[in-house]
């Protein structure tokens, strides 16, 4: 039997503490240093790339040890955490001075990518979203929480709308039961960081008594998620996580909200991808957020992002958004003195979760302060007697006078980031912090005096009075007057050149300073967390000061770059036309080359006259920038923004879908063409009377044939559904689907024109009534760079295959007649054989699959037939 390795006193607490936390990178408070041990110590010096070192060396304990010092943890965490790892910080729990035993140890909190307030860690212009996952019978309920922020909030319903809602969300970790897991995974994908737990949280009651407790309520009627039976369960495994993670002072997340699904537009996880709303796939892409995003707060940026991925349905608060847009356009300086106020607020959303979590440092808390004096302002600035939606707001903020004032009174003007540095409460606070600093600081003034008096008495010109942790305070004589030293004094330490001795005066002067300065930081440290206590019965008010200046900084954010990009104001009403005159592609634009404008475009679409819109021209031509911008400039209005263009009436829409853009699923195993008929079936199987479909190049996944005819289909489906005149963009390069517009009336043919001069394609990017017949895909190839060589030989190739579709073409022609005689031939009776024999053979013939050289060679055929 293997000997048992014998563990120190220290690594048998360590190995217990890790016991309790098995998939943590353990973070081990040792003196000043954190310590990480054995695969941990490996996991960490890869990650942080500091040296890798041994325990024990030699001994039969031995383990790898990796460590950084305790200060350093505000930056070493973050790396960690953005590894993906999870790491519980364990700490000393007791002053290792006070106990002659091993130091008291455990984890104070445990960081994982989804719970965490770190502003190193968390971004500042995102949300931290921890989401929960449950499913039963086919429904899920999912809940998101950001432990920076307090928000919560729960949603329910098929895989589908929570593969939207993870798309949109874009949690950082995903917890959910492990027997889940598999299906997760099949249903939303492995992109996400996931984290499994034990069913028993997800079983009985449990759950829906976390958040009873938690919220001190007795039913969740009041919070409109009482009908979510699978919603709750998800909400009340995240609480329960959270205190799993050591996360116990959470009164900061004061509410919990439904995801209302039907006041938003539908925008499911290909159309949020497809274009590129606040991600791409692309590298260094610049996405719709981006472009809108000139915020003035780090609040104001999340809630922007939340807003685009959820455009509103309601007309009415489309409108009322509009109209103070509207408002601070045409009131400039108005806007910029509000501007300048919430960039003093800055995040104040973030501030007031770190006091509930009681992670505030003093300077934080001064920052608070300073941002309740910004929020008076906006509240007089935004009582405006024009703007009702203004005015609501003014009233709604709230100054918090009380608390402001106190943290005013208790808090000295610029104090230090920590609180154990001391001089962080004012003067005038205490009585007893008072005197004791009289004495701490004084005496330190004092020990000069006695230093003078004793050089004059003793005629010791170079006596000095200095401080050491060995013993004290004491007085150092040099050699030289040694023999002026009177009996008095006692000798402590003899130097070289010099003795030092302490006094009885010198002993008493010690202990009252040493005792004051640690009182000192008792009751600092007191008076603080009394404050904080006192700060954290004014989270609701602070939150929702949050919330509006959030919403306000939004709406500012709009006027401001509607004035710099030329946006105008849409109108949106309860009608289903759409009518964009000179639009244009808020991204694109951005990034043209320096002095090239952007060719605008009109788009109407019109379910009685003008629902379809067959967009051809060639590659390069800008088709795909025309149904993105349509797509883009619909959601823009729907959010409440201007939008670019000269002019746009927008009856309102429910859904947009997309289909553009080659999106291959290799890593699970999907081809291009399913991944695009996984998306097209999608749209089919989910449109309404209000959807706006784009559809980009459908069925060139596969073969020509059967492209067309499945691109064919889609166009006669969306024309002829019995319910719904979606209004749909449709561009494509099969200039076939030109012929629908001959039978379907509302199905219109556009082209996106272009100019061939001297064999030379020049793109116009304009959008025409009429068919495009050519699609230049050899010039397109010319400009990419390729050889020229190479272009000499597929123009030629291109010409002997256009000969031979034509010569094809008029073959074909030629057998469809006699195919047709042929028919004919069978309605009377025929009792030649030679007829009966080439009658069979056309009635056996596919026109459609004959190649010329075949279809000559059957006529050939039958005239030797017909000869003999």
């Amino acid at each position: 039997m293997a000997k048992a390795k014998k563990q120190t006193p220290l690594m048998q607490q360590y190995n217990t503490i890790k016991a309790k936390y098995p998939g943590a990178l353990l973070l081990f408070r040792v003196g000043d240093f954190y310590e990480t041990f054995g695969e941990d110590a490996v996991k960490a010096a890869g990650i942080l790339g500091i040296v890798l070192t041994k325990r024990g060396n030699g001994t039969e304990a031995e383990t790898a040890l990796a460590g950084f010092p305790h200060h350093s943890l505000e930056t070493y965490l973050p790396k960690l955490v953005r590894a993906g790892q999870r790491v519980a910080i364990c700490d000393q729990l007791e002053d290792p001075k006070q106990t002659k035993t091993i130091v008291k140890r455990g984890v104070t909190e445990l960081v994982t990518p989804g719970v965490s307030y770190n502003d190193n860690i968390v971004q500042q212009k995102a949300n931290n979203y921890l989401a929960s996952i449950f499913s039963d019978k086919g429904q899920y309920g999912i809940s998101f929480l950001d432990i920076s922020t307090g928000e919560f909030l729960v949603a329910q319903g098929p895989a589908n709308y929570i593969d939207k809602l993870l798309q949109g969300f874009k949690p950082t970790e995903i917890i959910l039961p492990k027997k889940q897991f598999k299906d997760f995974v099949e249903q939303f994908g492995s992109q996400y960081y996931t984290y499994t737990l034990d069913e028993w949280p997800y079983t009985g009651d449990y759950a829906e008594e976390s958040l009873l407790k938690h919220f001190e309520v007795k039913s969740m009627k009041g919070f409109g998620i009482d009908r979510m039976p699978i919603g709750i369960i998800s909400a009340g495994v995240a609480l329960h996580y959270l205190n799993e993670t050591e996360h116990r002072n959470l009164q900061h997340i004061s509410n919990v909200s439904r995801i209302e699904e039907d006041r938003f537009m539908w925008l499911d996880k290909f159309t949020i991808r497809n274009l590129e709303l606040i991600g791409s796939a692309n590298e260094n892409a610049i996405t719709l957020s981006d472009v809108l995003d000139q915020t003035s707060s780090p609040m104001g940026a999340r809630l922007l992002k939340r807003w685009i991925v959820m455009p509103l349905k309601d007309l009415k608060s489309i409108q009322e958004r509009l109209n103070v847009v509207d408002y601070f356009h045409n009131n400039r300086s108005l806007r910029d003195e509000l501007i300048q106020e919430i960039k003093q607020v800055g995040d104040l959303e973030r501030l007031i979760s770190k006091i509930g979590l009681q992670k505030a440092n003093p300077r934080e808390i001064i920052q608070l302060k300073r941002a309740l004096y910004a929020v008076e302002k906006l509240k007089n600035l935004t009582d405006v007697p024009e703007s009702e939606a203004l005015r609501i707001i003014s009233e709604q903020l709230n100054i918090c006078q009380l608390i402001r004032d106190k943290i005013e009174r208790t808090l000295q003007a610029e104090p230090p980031v920590a609180l154990n540095k001391g001089n962080v409460i004012a003067n005038g606070v205490d009585e007893d912090l008072d005197k004791l600093r009289k004495v701490a600081f004084g005496g330190k003034d004092y020990l000069l005096e006695i230093q003078k008096r004793e050089s004059e008495a003793t005629g010791i010109p170079s006596l000095k009075i200095a401080f050491n942790n060995v013993f004290g305070y004491y007085l150092e004589v040099t050699n030289t007057h040694r023999d002026k030293v009177p009996e008095s004094w006692v000798r402590k330490q003899t130097l070289v050149n010099a003795e030092r001795y302490i006094t009885e005066e010198l002993k008493e002067y010690e202990e009252q300073i040493l005792g004051a300065e640690e009182k000192i930081q008792a009751i600092e440290q007191r008076i603080y967390a009394e404050l904080s206590l006192d700060i954290a019965e004014y989270i609701k008010p602070i939150q929702l000061n949050a919330q509006l200046i959030a919403k306000l900084d939004v709406l500012l954010n709009f006027a401001l770059i509607a004035e710099k990009n030329y946006y105008v104001k849409p109108t949106v009403n309860e009608g289903k036309l759409l009518d964009i005159k000179g639009g244009r592609h808020p991204v694109i634009e951005k990034n043209l080359p320096t002095g090239e404008d952007y060719i605008t475009n009109d788009t109407f679409l019109d379910p009685e006259t003008q629902q379809i819109i067959i967009i051809t021209g060639p590659n390069m031509a800008g088709k795909s920038a025309l149904l993105r911008q349509t797509g883009l400039i619909v959601l823009m209005a729907q959010i409440g923004c201007f939008v670019p263009a000269k002019e746009a009436h927008i009856g309102l829409v429910d859904k947009i879908f997309t289909r553009v853009g080659a999106s291959d699923n290799l890593s699970s195993g999907e081809s291009t063409f399913m991944v695009e008929m996984n998306e097209t079936a999608s749209i089919m199987n989910n449109l309404s009377d209000r959807s706006l479909i784009l559809l980009d190049e459908i069925g060139r996944g596969t073969s020509t044939y059967d492209g067309i005819s499945i691109a064919w289909a889609i166009a006669e489906f969306l024309h002829n559904h019995p319910t719904a005149q979606a209004k749909t963009l449709f561009a494509t390069h099969y200039h076939e689907l030109n012929e629908l517009t001959t039978s379907m009336p509302r199905i219109k043919n556009y082209n996106v024109t272009v100019k061939e001069v001297s064999n030379k394609v020049i793109f116009l990017r304009k959008l025409m009534p009429g068919g495009s017949e050519h699609s230049f895909g050899i010039h397109v190839a010319k400009l990419a760079g390729m050889p020229p060589k190479l272009i000499g030989r597929a123009s030629e190739i291109l010409k002997r295959l256009e000969q031979e579709r034509t010569g094809g073409e008029q073959i074909k022609d030629s057998m469809r007649k006699i195919q047709k005689q042929a028919y004919q031939l069978q309605m009377f009776s025929i009792d030649d054989p030679v007829l009966s024999k080439i009658r069979d053979m056309l009635n056996n013939l596919d026109v459609n699959t004959l190649t010329p050289v075949e279809a000559l060679m059957k006529l050939d055929e039958i005239q030797r037939l017909l000869k003999n």
